[in-house]
């Protein structure tokens, strides 16, 4: 993968799982966060619920390959991380990249271009407080 590591530690999945947005369809989640590198890092998370270990690496094969397919797509310097779900083995790849596109692809772009809640209230607070100023001076005059 060009410009992704692989996500190995508990502690970036569960970063992923409790801060992170998420985007989901009834095979798949996928949840993503910024990282602040200048690389992606991407999880794969398939419980046993998915059935024995052939069926669960032929879904990690899938969203591996759909995955490597997109991968000049998505932003870069954000954690992902996918969660099967349901009967994620009778998912396709076509079905996979189709999400990747889709879904998960605008709603990184969305969610990672917004501005940060506290610099937006800082300036709307400012604002706010200039105007009533300026309002209470005409009605005093």
């Amino acid at each position: 993968m060009l410009f992704t590591e692989i996500m190995k530690e508990n502690s970036l999945f569960m970063r992923c799982f409790r801060k992170g947005k998420y985007v989901s369809c009834p095979f798949v989640t996928a949840y993503f966060i910024n990282n602040g590198l200048p690389f992606n890092r991407f999880g794969i998370s398939v419980g046993k619920k998915q059935g024995g270990a052939v069926e669960r690496n032929r879904i990690k094969r899938v969203f591996r390959a759909a995955y490597r397919a997109a991968e000049t797509q998505l932003p870069i310097g954000v954690d992902i991380v996918f969660c099967a779900r349901g009967n994620a083995a009778q998912m396709t790849f076509a079905q996979t990249e189709e999400f990747i596109y889709g879904r998960l692809c605008p709603a990184m772009k969305n969610a990672l271009s917004q501005p940060k809640i506290g610099k937006a209230s800082k300036n709307r607070g400012a604002s706010f407080k200039d105007k009533t100023n300026d309002s209470n001076k005409i009605q005093k005059v």
